[in-house]
């Protein structure tokens, strides 16, 4: 499937990496920076570009995904490369000012680091069904107490072994619910909603060029004493996800805070407080064994975690505007593009001229 039109495949070299992006609106216009989710690419963002034309839209496949260099994860710096990753790539292009940042999924840990990391860089932030500010596993409750030492529970060792070994064969099936067209289907939108077929192909195509393994997805991983047995290693994505290493509520400490734009979906099967890829969840269910019961290892409440750190960089002078679109899944971008286009337009006209 080509690109929309005004849309063009880019690629740069910059001080980090052999980056491929999409580029797309006005190039005088305001800078806005997308960073896409796990297992996906910058091109899950296109279908967003016209109605954004006056803006300098610039879209980055993350290491290890896309088209971009398939470069190893430092997993204990969290999400921290692709923070720097985004970050070298807006000094390449030269982009001047301040930037306009929107995370989805994985991507809202990346740009919130970016803010932290570079105070006064950033024009606002929108997160778009973000991972938790304690990151993805490894924690029980509102606060992010970690549920041991070791984090067990988190990181590489909890992707189901089926869709990893699908995913690497390049599976383009509906043959088993972890097939990775069944799984794109099920939980990157609602399951009620349906895409265009070449779209769904593309996309498809798109997270099929993920690199499989231990820097990339999902990572290595450890043994652990503590159930479900396994603990996050040092290397890939889904370690850098753990609440291990994958942190960012220091953004309530940022001096210059930007305004933020929370969007969630709240039929959200992946970023939940009863995540369907969360081990706490999957114990409660009956589907992981040996499950010691909530008092142990609850369901980690992803969506009440992000709420305390934003009602925090709130109460400390941050502005937080929270919309959330009901019945929508991980990507309101997706199953409600008008609604989500409509908020998001609306915010970064309330911003401030950068």
């Amino acid at each position: 499937m080509d690109l929309p039109a005004g849309t063009a495949s880019r690629r740069a070299q910059t001080s980090r990496l052999d980056t491929h992006y999409i580029e797309g609106g006005n190039p005088d216009g305001a800078p806005i920076v997308f960073v896409q989710g796990n297992l996906a690419s910058g091109r899950f963002f296109e279908h967003l570009f016209g109605a954004l034309s006056d803006y300098r839209l610039i879209a980055p496949d993350m290491r290890g995904f896309g088209d971009s260099e398939a470069a190893t994860i430092d997993a204990t710096r969290g999400l921290r490369d692709w923070a720097d990753d985004t970050r070298a790539l807006v000094e390449h292009l030269g982009v001047d000012g301040k930037v306009h940042l929107v995370g989805w999924s994985t991507g809202g840990a990346a740009i919130a680091n970016y803010a932290v990391d570079h105070p006064g860089a950033v024009a606002s932030l929108t997160f778009i069904d973000p991972v938790s500010p304690f990151g993805f596993g490894g924690t029980t409750d509102r606060v992010g107490t970690p549920t041991s030492d070791d984090f067990a529970g988190s990181g590489a060792g909890t992707a189901a072994p089926e869709f990893v070994e699908r995913l690497g064969n390049g599976d383009r099936s509906t043959d088993s619910d972890l097939s990775p067209l069944s799984v794109i289907r099920g939980f990157y939108w609602s399951p009620d909603h349906t895409v265009e077929p070449d779209r769904e192909s593309m996309l498809l195509e798109e997270v099929l060029k993920s690199n499989i393994g231990d820097g990339g997805y999902p990572g290595d991983f450890t043994a652990s004493e503590t159930w479900p047995m396994v603990a996050p290693g040092i290397t890939g994505i889904l370690n850098a996800l753990s609440g291990k290493y994958c942190r960012w509520d220091d953004i309530v400490g940022i001096a210059e805070k930007p305004p933020v734009l929370w969007t969630h979906g709240t039929a959200d099967l992946v970023v939940s407080n009863k995540s369907f890829f969360e081990m706490g969840t999957l114990g409660e269910m009956g589907a992981v064994p040996g499950w010691p019961g909530t008092d142990v290892f609850p369901p980690q409440p992803m969506v009440d975690q992000i709420d305390y750190v934003l009602d925090e960089y709130a109460a400390n002078g941050g502005s937080v505007r929270t919309e959330m679109f009901e019945g929508s899944g991980h990507g309101p971008i997706f199953d409600a593009t008008d609604a989500w286009l409509g908020v998001f337009t609306k915010f970064l006209a309330s911003v401030e001229p950068v």
